[in-house]
């Protein structure tokens, strides 16, 4: 069985990405921490040859769900905080843009974009996660990212209709 510490360093960019995905920039960190925390105490349990990175993504999931159930019953905000740029300079750093497209989708096309796209699961996989069918997963991210590319164009010609 690896060290744990390899599982965070080579999965965890991936669950951060998927967190942001699904949570968005604010709870994304305390929601990757949690899974990593529910990851360790569960790693020694993991069957050998398990797919390491769905059972984290399926971790993710739970916590962040979670997450959303807290958030629902927090009190709103009084204001809006604008968001910063990032100063760090990562290549993760976060879009706070394709946030605002990604949280105008419906909650099942925003998790099958993630873990479909952000964490490289199959549709299977997505499947046992979110609940429901393969087909219905494929739908769901296909469904997702259609409305992402009307919202939030790859190239700046998109946003003009000029072809490119």
């Amino acid at each position: 069985m690896e060290p744990f510490e390899r599982i965070v360093t080579d999965h965890g960019p991936v669950v951060l990405r998927v967190c942001r995905a699904v949570l968005g920039p604010d709870d994304a960190e305390d929601a990757w921490a949690e899974t990593f925390l529910a990851a360790l105490r569960a790693y020694p349990d993991l069957p050998p040859g398990a797919n390491v990175q769905a059972w984290l993504v399926t971790i993710a999931h739970r916590k962040a769900i979670d997450m959303l159930r807290a958030n629902r019953r927090r009190a709103l905000p009084v204001g809006d905080v604008p968001e910063r740029p990032a100063e760090t300079g990562r290549p993760d750093a976060w879009d706070g843009d394709l946030w605002n497209a990604l949280r105008a989708l419906p909650e099942r096309q925003r998790a099958a974009v993630a873990y479909h796209y952000l964490a490289g699961l199959p549709y299977r996989e997505v499947a046992a996660i979110t609940g429901g069918t393969p087909d219905a997963a494929r739908r769901a991210a296909a469904d997702g990212i259609r409305k992402l590319r009307g919202t939030y164009p790859a190239h700046p010609a998109d946003q003009t209709g000029a072809d490119r």
